[in-house]
């Protein structure tokens, strides 16, 4: 499997478990799967640049809403970091410019370095 590939299907579990949390009870963490199924509609622009799509910073802001406590945050960090770690250096620099693109400001920048247990 691709980097293009594996960023894609983790962006789209993501973004499934983003969705599936609303309804279900408190949970300690949001998965990885949750944050790609959420962040789905951003692949094309993490992989190839471009404009981004409206639902993909929809999907954004959803995900940022839905980190509301240091738990849920640490957990998005590190599923993004797992994913840029195998993502090309051009893919890492559309993915840590799309939270401001959308209007987001992130507590920790998009990166496979990232220590995502300092994210607060």
């Amino acid at each position: 499997m691709n980097n293009a590939t594996t960023f894609l299907l983790l962006v789209v579990a993501v973004a499934v478990e983003v969705m599936g949390a609303a309804a279900a009870p408190p949970i300690s963490k949001i998965s990885c799967g949750e944050v790609t199924t959420t962040l789905a509609p951003c692949f094309e622009y993490v992989l190839s640049g471009g404009k981004v799509p409206g639902n993909c910073c929809e999907g954004v802001r959803s995900l940022y809403k839905a980190a509301n406590t240091a738990a849920y945050r640490r957990s998005v960090c590190n599923c993004l970091k797992s994913i840029t770690g195998s993502a090309s250096p051009a893919a890492v620099k559309n993915a840590k410019s799309l939270p401001g693109k959308c209007g987001v400001s992130l507590p920790f920048e998009i990166t496979p370095a990232i220590d995502c247990n300092k994210v607060i």
